[in-house]
């Protein structure tokens, strides 16, 4: 009965989606989407350095889950985190200055591309050990749990994540408190350049939910609007107490695994195949057929989205080198909360 009622919920909450909610979803996806490509040129002419992972292709994940959770919600995430960050609502120009290692970023400089962080926008960061945000994310179950509060959990990884103990140890802990986490695997089928039959026995990762006796599901993570409805669905089970969800987004990153990743181990037929259907460009064609936008409509979002990636180019650029005093600070938390260096 509880998962008829949170497959009702989620039904109703598709529904209900007005013209505006839908093209916002557009507007979130275009908006990651330039941000990355935009990424990309300034990592090129060497305005951004060190480790730095896109996430062109896989927008309709982080657009589609994020926007059916609350504001108060917590999400943890991976080291490909730029996508989530924006989505969860951080301004562009903070997440591009904390790229540049600029005083203004979302980190203040100190984490760049792999550490965003906003405690305010409960974007509870991410991580670059493969599987680091699935203890953190039950951590945070718990608690909410314990403090009986209605928040929710939302934990994104990547399928490389699976063969983690620290995967099997989450799912374990999350399903025997009913702990209140809806864990998101983005399934671009290679962990780095290793295809995902070969490092993973189950090739339908959502089956990984039946052991840990909570409900798993496979959406099509390149259409926002499955994934929106899947994670709609399971938000509500947790919140009725009823425990965590696994939902599998099946998704393609356009680019490597990172910048430095050429992606030889792709065919070009592949990545041609994945391209025709880009969730972006998905979007725009249900919008348009639909009638629920028009041309002018949603060049005018591209337009304003292209200005505002621009802006925050400029800001990251013009923005202050953190001062070097600032190097050993915010390293350990004292009792009453304090940063301490």
């Amino acid at each position: 009965m509880a998962l008829e009622r949170e497959k009702h919920i989620a039904e109703r909450a598709l529904l209900t989606m007005d013209d505006v909610q839908i093209i916002d979803l557009y507007r979130r996806m275009v908006l990651i989407r330039r941000f990355e490509e935009k990424t990309a040129e300034m990592y090129s002419r060497g305005k951004i350095t060190g480790f730095c992972h896109l996430y062109a292709g896989e927008e309709a994940v982080a657009v589609g889950a994020i926007a059916a959770l609350y504001d108060k919600d917590y999400v943890v995430s991976t080291y490909r985190e730029h996508g989530h960050c924006l989505a969860k609502g951080a301004a562009p120009r903070a997440v591009m200055a904390e790229l540049f290692g600029k005083a203004t970023g979302i980190s203040r400089g100190h984490g760049g591309s792999m550490h965003l962080f906003d405690a305010n926008l409960r974007f509870m960061g991410g991580y670059a050990i493969v599987g680091g945000g699935l203890p953190i994310a039950a951590g945070l179950g718990l608690a909410v749990k314990y403090r009986e509060e209605p928040e929710v959990v939302c934990c994104f990884f990547g399928d490389g994540a699976l063969p983690q103990g620290a995967f099997h140890e989450s799912l374990n802990l999350a399903s025997l408190w009913k702990l209140p986490v809806v864990f998101i695997c983005e399934n671009n089928f290679y962990g780095m350049g290793t295809m995902v039959q070969n490092a993973i026995c189950q090739e339908e990762l959502y089956r990984f939910a039946e052991p840990y006796k909570m409900p798993g599901v496979r959406v099509d993570g390149m259409n926002v609007l499955e994934v929106y409805q899947a994670t709609v669905e399971a938000a509500a089970r947790a919140r009725e107490g009823d425990g965590p969800s696994l939902i599998e987004a099946v998704t393609y990153r356009f680019r490597g695994h990172s910048m430095s990743d050429p992606a030889e181990y792709r065919s070009r037929r592949e990545e041609r195949i994945w391209q025709e259907r880009d969730p972006i460009k998905q979007l725009r064609r249900k919008l348009l057929q639909d009638r629920r936008a028009d041309e002018n409509q949603l060049t005018t979002v591209e337009t304003e989205v292209n200005a505002i990636i621009e802006d925050a180019v400029r800001f990251a650029e013009e923005s202050p080198e953190p001062a070097l005093d600032t190097l050993g600070k915010l390293v350990y938390v004292e009792d009453d909360g304090t940063a301490q260096s």
